[in-house]
């Protein structure tokens, strides 16, 4: 019997690298289109589901890459792609949209004993996500397939994952108390009075 891990046999029912790479690129394309539209649109309303469900997305893309086995890039050095995106003015609008419920706090390692508590920010989450995806789209585009999967799959699982599920479990809450907090004064310091989602 060959010797192989579960990792190799999700990697060979995947399909080809190259159609998990197209199909990482979809999603972080569309992730980077509504983003902007969302810090674009000035809409509140709006803006928390969209991102919530774009945030869900993306992270479950980023999943499938956390479970393959490492990628390996054909270059000892990372070929230069150009300049990042400047996404600095996404940030700062993201910031201004969601205003007092911009600001959360985490539990940055549940396996720290004990836990350690952080104050981060949904905008600056996004912020850092995009670049990251962006960069491998950067990779995708010039046709360098394994360096794209390589780089999003390191990503994921150094930076973006991770802020991924702060800003979702952020974004969810926010959603969970404008739903079920409506008659209750306040949540907190941050006042849930007024409803903070747009019905649909």
């Amino acid at each position: 019997m060959t010797d192989h891990t579960w990792a190799d046999e999700v990697m060979s029912s995947s399909g080809e690298l190259g159609e998990l790479a197209d199909s990482i690129a979809d999603q972080a394309k569309s992730f980077l289109i509504a983003v902007r539209e969302v810090a674009r649109s000035g809409e509140m309303g709006s803006a928390v589901p969209m991102l919530l469900l774009e945030v869900s997305q993306l992270l479950l893309a980023g999943a499938r890459l956390g479970a393959q086995t490492d990628f390996v890039p054909e270059d000892d050095f990372e070929p230069d792609v150009g300049p990042d995106p400047d996404l600095d003015a996404i940030r700062v609008a993201l910031a201004e949209l969601l205003g007092e419920f911009d600001e959360f706090t985490e539990v940055f390692d549940p396996y720290l004993d004990p836990p350690e508590l952080v104050t981060s920010r949904i905008s600056d989450d996004i912020a850092a996500i995009s670049g990251s995806v962006a960069h491998g789209l950067q990779h995708h585009r010039a046709g360098r397939t394994e360096e794209a999967l390589w780089w999003w799959q390191f990503s994921y699982v150094s930076s973006w994952g991770g802020e991924g599920g702060a800003a979702l479990r952020a974004l969810q809450s926010i959603v969970a108390h404008d739903r079920l907090d409506r008659e209750v004064d306040g949540f907190g310091e941050t006042e849930f009075d007024d409803t903070v989602i747009a019905a649909p």
